[in-house]
C-alpha cells in the first residue's frame, strides 16, 4: 500500500532535487532521463534473447566460449535497450579546441564550502531540532 508524501517530505524531496540539479546537472539529466527509443528497446530485447540462447547452447555443448559470447550479447542487449537519445547539450567537445577549459570538480562542493553530504546532514539535524 502506497502512502502519499506529507507536505514536509515533499518539500524536503524538492529541495534535494534542486540541490542535485545545481551541484551536478549532467547527473540530474541522466537520472531524470528522457524517453527511450522503442527501436532500441526492441532491438535490445532481441539481442538479450539471442544471448540467452547462446548461453544455453554453450552450456549444452560444453563450450565455455559460446556461453561467454552469450553473456556478452545479453550485456550488450541490456545496454542497447537502456540507451537514451543524446541531448543537443550533451555533444562531445572537440579535443582540438584549446579555447575551452576542461571542467574540474569543485572542491568545496557548493555555496558554503562544505561537502554536499555534510550540508544535507546539517539540514536534516536542523529540521529535526525545529520539529521538536
Amino acid at each position: 500500500m502506497k502512502m502519499p508524501l506529507s507536505e514536509y517530505e515533499q518539500r524536503v524531496l524538492d529541495e534535494m532535487e534542486q540541490q542535485l540539479r545545481s551541484d551536478d546537472p549532467k547527473l540530474a539529466r541522466t537520472i531524470s532521463g528522457g524517453p527511450r527509443r522503442p527501436l532500441h528497446v526492441a532491438l535490445g530485447g532481441v539481442v538479450v534473447l539471442g544471448g540467452i540462447g547462446l548461453l544455453f547452447a554453450g552450456l549444452y555443448t560444453g563450450q565455455v566460449w559460446i556461453g561467454l559470447l552469450g553473456f556478452l550479447a545479453m550485456f550488450g542487449g541490456v545496454l542497447l535497450a537502456l540507451r537514451r537519445p543524446k541531448v543537443a547539450g550533451d555533444a562531445p567537445r572537440d579535443p582540438g579546441n584549446d579555447n575551452v577549459r576542461p571542467i574540474r570538480p569543485r572542491r568545496g562542493g557548493g555555496s558554503g564550502g562544505a561537502p554536499f553530504m555534510q550540508r544535507l546532514e546539517e539540514r536534516w539535524d536542523r529540521r529535526r531540532r525545529d520539529q521538536r
